[in-house]
């Protein structure tokens, strides 16, 4: 089990070090040096995402955060996101952020939809033991 969550710890590192640039899961699965198959597996038992989709809900958080806080046009903002086209990235989105890009900006509030996964640390098994207890307790 600890070794699974240094192994989603490294996804994770690799994924965030390089999220502006072009990644897939081939390329991850070779620098963690696990096939990508086994890789893909266990970050889904560890997170309850796959590394794919969170990768693309990473990219496209930075992209609503970018919407907001800058005046980069929809394209540039797009294509830093690894979408070829601006109607891939306004599909995308929309289902991420339920509004197109430029309605979000015009919204201009920015809420991140995925954060970067931290995995918890040992004394988290306790808490989420005494959030189930209490949860039982209060039922």
């Amino acid at each position: 089990m600890k070794e699974q969550k240094e192994v989603v710890k490294k996804v994770i590192d690799y994924i965030e070090q390089n999220i502006e640039k072009e990644i897939d899961l081939d390329s991850i699965s070779k620098s963690i040096g696990y096939s990508k198959f086994h890789l893909n597996r266990v970050f889904a038992d560890q997170t309850g995402i796959t590394i794919y989709k969170y990768l693309q809900n990473r990219r496209l958080t930075i992209a609503a955060e970018k919407l907001v806080k800058t005046d980069k046009p929809i394209t540039q903002i797009a294509y830093e996101a690894g979408y070829d086209t601006q109607q891939a990235f306004s599909f995308a989105f929309k289902q991420l952020y339920l509004y197109p890009p430029k309605t979000y900006r015009n919204i201009g509030i920015f809420l991140p939809k995925q954060s970067r996964i931290s995995m918890y640390h040992s004394c988290m098994p306790q808490y989420y033991k005494f959030i189930a207890e209490i949860k039982e307790i209060a039922a």
